[in-house]
């Protein structure tokens, strides 16, 4: 690819073929939200979470920066920031990987195996090494508070306007009186 302004467009086009939905920050392709979901068969399974990610200008020659939007329990995620600590994108991040690979690979990696003993959030890292029954009660905890579609501000799926409604829901009680009548 001949210029990062390129790869970068590629990159992101290629993240929402791949069925991720991705949210624009602003006018240009280096800050936008995607929507992640936790890995299957782990804590985080069923939770969702709202990811930001800001592509430097030397993209894809420096790693994007990630961060979780709402809150999530884990030893390698700063709680107040949602800062990811992550060694493949922090220090050996290679031009070769791209957005697909963060989230298809990289999160779901950090996730299925936190590292306690080089941790951003210390009680977290603490809480797996003393109790580890107590920690996975603590990440459900935080999956059911802060990781729901409505969490990201995702709606609820409507029904299309072409489905037709059946009689019960348009079904009112006319017997009810909407209102006080006026003395």
């Amino acid at each position: 690819m001949s210029s990062p302004s390129k790869r970068r467009e590629m990159d992101l086009m290629k993240l929402m073929m791949s069925d991720y939905k991705v949210e624009m920050i602003n006018d240009g392709m280096q800050e936008f939200y995607v929507e992640f979901n936790g890995p299957k068969e782990s804590l985080y399974q069923g939770g969702v979470w709202k990811i930001r990610v800001e592509l430097p200008d030397a993209y894809p020659y420096k790693s994007p920066s990630i961060g979780f939007v709402n809150k999530i329990y884990h030893p390698n995620v700063d709680e107040m920031s949602g800062s990811v600590c992550l060694d493949v994108i922090n220090q050996t991040w290679s031009p070769m990987f791209d957005l697909v690979n963060v989230f298809e690979v990289f999160l779901p990696q950090l996730l299925l195996y936190p590292n306690a003993s080089d941790p951003l959030n210390g009680e977290a890292a603490a809480l797996m090494m003393r109790d580890h029954t107590a920690y996975d009660q603590r990440v459900k905890e935080y999956c059911e508070k802060y990781a729901k579609p409505e969490d990201i501000g995702a709606k609820p799926e409507e029904k299309s306007s072409d489905e037709e409604l059946s009689e019960d829901d348009y079904n009112s009680d006319d017997d009810q009186v909407a209102g006080k009548a006026d003395p």
